[in-house]
């Protein structure tokens, strides 16, 4: 069955499919409260803000892409990709970065990347379109599928927070690795999506209550 995550609607139909068969997401869901849609723009805007994130609190992504859109006005891939290296960096993009969004820029102005091909491909055809460019991993072809596309049983299982949600949740001794948490997110197939959003809202509130705000 293929699901997507286009309304509150949809999150939850997929919530209530999860807490009927473990009741650990009925635990984590009166804890979270409830899951906001995160439905972002796809093509190279969508794309671009994934990038920019990585590895960086949200106030610094969010003051970087900033800087980046007041460069490149509505992050279009043609314009990005005739700025030079060193007006990006000074912008607070990293050198790989760059590399990155330059490339996948690049291929969106060739047509080698197609955000409309990729609202018709499964994760998997994503993934495989995705990590071919420079720079992008399984992680942000992931993320792309969950925020950008709305696949509904995207899931991505080497994200360190999910991966702590879960050890947490579950009382593991240990955080499960990429994957042994895809053999026991299969449990959840096909709002793997939906499962991935409680246990980011989950952990958020976890953490704070643990006085950790970063």
């Amino acid at each position: 069955m293929s699901t997507r995550i286009d309304s509150d609607e949809d999150i939850a139909s997929g919530l209530a499919w999860l807490m009927t068969r473990d009741p650990v997401f009925a635990e984590m869901s009166a804890l979270a409260g409830p899951l906001p849609l995160r439905r972002s723009a796809g093509g190279f805007a969508g794309l671009a803000g994934i990038v920019i994130a990585q590895q960086l609190s949200v106030k610094a992504a969010n003051a970087i892409e900033a800087r980046v859109e007041a460069l490149v006005p509505g992050l279009d891939p043609k314009r990005f990709a005739l700025k030079r290296e060193a007006t990006l960096r000074a912008a607070g993009l990293s050198a790989a970065k760059v590399k990155t969004l330059k490339a996948a820029a690049k291929a969106m102005v060739k047509g080698e990347l197609d955000h409309d091909v990729l609202l018709t491909l499964d994760s998997d055809g994503v993934r495989e379109k995705l990590t071919a460019l420079p720079g992008i991993g399984p992680w942000t072809a992931d993320i792309y599928c969950l925020f950008c596309l709305g696949h509904g049983d995207a899931f991505a299982a080497g994200d360190l927070a999910l991966q702590e949600a879960v050890r947490i949740a579950y009382a593991l001794d240990s955080r499960p690795k990429e994957k042994a948490l895809l053999a026991m997110a299969e449990a959840w197939r096909p709002w793997r999506g939906v499962a991935a959003r409680l246990l980011w809202a989950y952990y958020r509130v976890v953490k704070m209550r643990e006085g950790v705000t970063g």
